[in-house]
């Protein structure tokens, strides 16, 4: 058999197995997968750099699917070349407890880089990787017969993925920043659900894209030699990221489906799959595999795992040549703090008065201290977010050793590329935003809750007090929307001192997982606790900061309200009314606590109040139907801020006296 026949062969057995896997599950999108078998031949079985044996390789090339509904093309690809994910897996598709779920899952198959299914996302994610890729070769450029990082990032996405804003956020940057790393396939089928992508999609791509400083090459998606040629010269691009835009035909092979809607996300069905094989000259038995087509795919993954191993050795002589150079890699990709920073980082803030976003800029820079691999930027909000690096350069075209990320006005795509970024895995990343703009960001954070990894975001400017802005700045309802997000650890500390521990347990002391850090515009003073408190009770979540024995009420109160929790407290105390506050700064680490904690906490027969300048609906988990819930549940006014605490009640004497009327009530 010639090498073309086996490339054929190849791209046949892609497309069947893609029919013999939906129509196992019942359900799936065959046409994708059919329209890109030559693509995906030629790309994992003589372009990709991977080792089947080793999935985690710092020098891979990294391949996302960013139309993750063609997951069937992925997970055929991924078994055939050797990684953990047996062909029983492929016949279990889309099935309770399979590894080849609907959509790809980070972190559930073998091979699989990044979740994807949301379209965009998987783009994104792969410009965050590609950062990533740079920053790293200009941090270890190597010293001229050995650069430890000179890998590609390959991707394909659809119509509907360039559809989706987030993608021009993050094209928009990829090509400012020059990332050749990039390599793109835009599957142009021409086919949406709906129909014919003309009823809605008419710009013209390439155009749109070098206006975005990319270079674009255009093929035909069915000629493995031409598509491999692309390839290959988008690899050797180094100055512009690369989109080839390949024509395709959804459902290839189909006759009753090819370039119809129909083939795009339903199963075949025994009658067409039958006509379809015919077709292609396919006569075997559903998830047959010619020996040929597996020792196509096998010999990709053993140049991978040989390039590794000759990798491996040249890199351990790297780093024995310099053991300064070998510590700041392994410490980059190892991306662990020492157990006590919390308390370097308490020192310089216990005693800090004014906003906590200040405070969480100090923060921040106490822990570049110690985390190479911390990097960050805002959504072009750096002085407001204080989330600056200090003395540490803005990345620019050309300019990558430094540790600061310019975003632009970019939310989705910033909170996006953080994700490829810390999916990368040398590096611990961070963004920074207003809070009311985290709904731009949701979808991405929702993926990272997902896939579990320690994505963090700086939100400033967390309430009403944000002041003159007004309402379309004042966040209200956004609290309670991150909480709802499973997975997803909110912190709203009211000092320096819950400041400073909750980045602490974000950056490492506590489970993978993202987290958002939510800080104020105005200051805050300096809480009074008890002599011997251990800071690392903040940690759990919520504790009692104000306890007075025989008390029968408890405040529940978060950031900047726990002041005046603590001042309205002392007010009622002064009128006979006993009242302890409790501060909880990360609603789901107290939820994570045992109920006996949280009983000791809030106090077993407590009459509960929760205060928070926000939505308190979802408070009444914690004070129950009978409790009282202060705070916002309408938007906010254009006013100084002050004025907003008098107006809306936040005010200890306000809040001290809806209290007493509710005490008597």
């Amino acid at each position: 058999m010639t090498a073309q026949e086996t490339r054929s062969l190849a791209a046949n057995t892609l497309r069947a197995l893609a029919l013999d896997m939906t129509n196992a599950a019942n359900s799936g999108h065959p046409g994708a997968p059919m329209g890109l078998a030559d693509i995906a031949t030629v790309l994992f079985g003589e372009v990709l750099r991977f080792d089947p044996k080793d999935p985690t390789w710092a020098n891979r090339d990294r391949f996302v699917l960013s139309n993750g509904h063609a997951s069937a093309l992925l997970y055929s690809l991924l078994h055939l070349s050797g990684h953990e994910l047996s062909l029983d897996e492929l016949r279990r598709f889309r099935q309770l407890g399979s590894k080849t779920p609907g959509h790809p899952e980070y972190g559930m198959t073998p091979g699989v880089e990044t979740t994807t299914g949301p379209l965009g996302q998987g783009f994104v994610n792969g410009v965050g990787m590609a950062i990533g890729a740079r920053m790293m070769r200009a941090r270890f450029a190597g010293d001229g017969s050995f650069a430890p990082i000179d890998h590609s990032v390959f991707a394909i996405c659809g119509d509907g993925c360039l559809m989706e804003g987030v993608t021009a956020e993050a094209a928009s940057i990829a090509g400012h920043l020059g990332l050749g790393e990039l390599v793109y396939v835009f599957d142009d089928n021409q086919i949406t659900i709906d129909g014919k992508t003309n009823i809605t999609f008419t710009e013209d791509v390439k155009a749109r894209f070098v206006a975005y400083r990319w270079h674009v090459l255009e093929v035909d998606g069915h000629d493995q030699d031409a598509v491999k040629a692309a390839l290959l010269v988008g690899k050797a691009e180094k100055t512009k990221p690369t989109l080839i835009i390949a024509k395709t035909h959804i459902g290839f092979g189909s006759p009753n489906r090819q370039d119809t809607s129909k083939a795009h996300g339903e199963p075949m069905g025994e009658a067409e799959t039958k006509l379809t094989k015919e077709k292609l000259g396919w006569n075997h038995p559903p998830f047959h595999i010619p020996a040929d087509v597996q020792a196509y795919f096998a010999a990709a993954g053993a140049r991978g795992h040989a390039e590794h191993e000759t990798w491996t050795s040249k890199l351990q002589a790297w780093k024995k040549a310099d053991a300064s150079r070998a510590a700041q890699w392994d410490a980059h990709w190892s991306r662990e703090v020492r157990a006590d920073f919390w308390a370097s980082a308490l020192e310089k803030l216990k005693a800090a008065k004014g906003a906590t976003r200040a405070m969480s800029g100090t923060a921040i820079n106490e822990l570049a201290k110690e985390l190479p691999g911390l990097i960050g930027g805002s959504a072009d909000l750096a002085g407001s977010n204080k989330s600056e690096i200090k003395g540490s350069a803005f990345l620019a075209p050309g300019e990558f050793a430094g540790r600061n990320i310019h975003f632009g006005v970019r939310e989705h795509a910033m909170a996006s590329i953080a994700n490829g970024l810390v999916l990368y895995g040398a590096f611990v990343p961070f963004g920074a935003t207003f809070l009311v703009f985290s709904d731009y960001m949701r979808p991405a954070l929702r993926l990272a809750a997902l896939m579990k990894v320690r994505q963090l975001m700086v939100f400033t400017h967390d309430s009403i007090y944000l002041g003159e802005d007004g309402p379309t700045h004042q966040p209200v309802e956004h609290l309670a929307a991150l909480r709802l997000i499973p997975g997803y650890t909110v912190w709203r500390p009211a000092d320096g001192l819950e400041t400073a521990m909750s980045w602490a347990y974000a950056v490492g002391e506590g489970e993978e997982g993202p987290h958002g850090l939510v800080f104020t515009r105005q200051d805050v003073p300096v809480l009074e606790r008890a002599a011997g408190f251990d800071p690392k009770t903040v940690w759990r979540g919520g504790y009692r900061l104000v306890d007075r024995p025989g008390a029968k009420v408890a405040i529940i109160a978060t950031g900047s309200e726990v002041h005046i929790a603590v001042e309205a407290a002392a007010l009622l105390a002064a009128k006979g009314h006993l009242v302890n506050v409790v501060s909880i700064p990360s609603v789901e680490r107290f939820r994570a606590q045992d109920a006996a904690y949280q009983t000791s906490v809030l106090g077993a027969d407590a009459r509960l109040v929760s205060l928070e300048l926000g939505r308190t609906t979802s408070w009444r988990e914690f004070t129950g139907l009978s409790g009282l819930n202060i705070g916002i549940d309408r938007f906010g006014e254009s006013a100084p801020y002050e004025a907003l605490a008098e107006h809306f009640g936040f005010t200890a004497e306000k809040v001290a006296a809806k209290i007493e009327l509710w005490l008597k009530s």
